[in-house]
């Protein structure tokens, strides 16, 4: 086996997990879910584009893709979540215009 034939089995797989793990993102219902699976795409991604010897866009992928992007999905969700469990408090501490004076 040469080399340009390894790199293009290479990219081959690299294509195959990226189609992959996009399909499993989209399918997947909880949104806790959907962001680790951006994250593995992002990665997927990262490892694609360093095949194809496009090593910056492969950085970019790496930190926005991978970590910012599913990181700020992961807050929001925490974020909603948070403020939907305060808001459904038998008390009532937590609603929204609810006097804490």
């Amino acid at each position: 086996m040469n080399t340009a034939t390894a790199q293009e089995y290479l990219i081959a797989v690299a294509l195959v997990l990226v189609a992959v793990s996009a399909t499993a993102a989209a399918l997947a219902r909880d949104p806790v879910r959907q962001a680790v699976l951006l994250a593995v795409l992002g990665l997927c991604l990262t490892v694609l584009f360093t095949l194809l010897q496009a090593p910056d866009v492969a950085l970019s992928q790496l930190a926005v893709g991978t970590a910012v992007t599913p990181l700020l999905i992961l807050l929001t969700v925490r974020k909603v979540r948070r403020g939907t469990a305060a808001h459904h408090e038998p008390d009532g501490r937590g609603q929204e215009g609810g006097d804490e004076s």
